[in-house]
């Protein structure tokens, strides 16, 4: 009943991992699974989800709060009753990330999951950093992406991840303590670190 999460800096390889760890154990991989639990919770579109998660801290969640009413904002969702703003986001999040928690047997792709899980007994934190550029050939390699493109992904990711850490008040969220490993994917394959994850694992079982 382990709890396995992945933080990384964008483009460290963090989903691709996830997806091997997963299918190692047999756990549930929870990344888009996550919009779709928030979005079933606030009764709105997944789309919307994704919108407020990648603009969190930004211009959208002030455009929402300061220009667009309730009301306007029903007539886009899923259903008139359903909204969703940047702090139901995030009080969703956690309640659905320390469900996951619960349940067990799962890998949890980033959203503060290793602040959420702080203190479950049962729970792995991961950290997966590299260099910028490696992070760049990395989208290049596994998204096909052009290098222009790829450098700003990942620089438009790593701003992203800074406002979401702000929301939640956190600064430290690259502090090696707060791990239980932590993985310089320019120094190890995918496959040498998903089998270090493993033995993490499967050591304390």
């Amino acid at each position: 009943m382990a709890v396995i999460t992945i933080s990384r800096q964008f483009g460290a390889g963090g989903i691709t991992l996830g997806k091997m760890v997963s299918e190692k154990f047999g756990y549930t991989f929870a990344d888009t699974e996550i919009i779709k639990m928030v979005a079933e919770m606030a009764n709105v579109s997944t789309n919307f989800v994704e919108t407020v998660e990648k603009e969190a801290g930004g211009k959208f969640s002030k455009f929402i709060s300061k220009t667009v009413s309730k009301p306007l904002v029903g007539r886009i969702l899923k259903d008139e009753r359903g909204y969703i703003d940047e702090e139901i986001y995030l009080d969703y999040l956690v309640l659905i990330i320390a469900q996951l928690a619960d349940d067990g047997d799962v890998v949890i792709l980033g959203r503060g999951s290793q602040y959420i899980l702080n203190d479950h007994p049962d729970a792995y934190h991961i950290l997966l950093i590299d260099k910028t550029e490696n992070r760049v050939q990395f989208m290049q390699k596994h998204y096909d992406l052009s290098r222009s493109r790829a450098a700003q992904v990942v620089k438009n990711e790593d701003k992203r991840r800074i406002n979401l850490y702000r929301k939640l008040q956190k600064t430290d969220y690259d502090d090696p303590n707060l791990y239980h490993l932590v993985l310089n994917m320019g120094k190890v394959s995918l496959e040498k670190a998903s089998e270090l994850i493993c033995n993490l694992v499967n050591a304390k079982s």
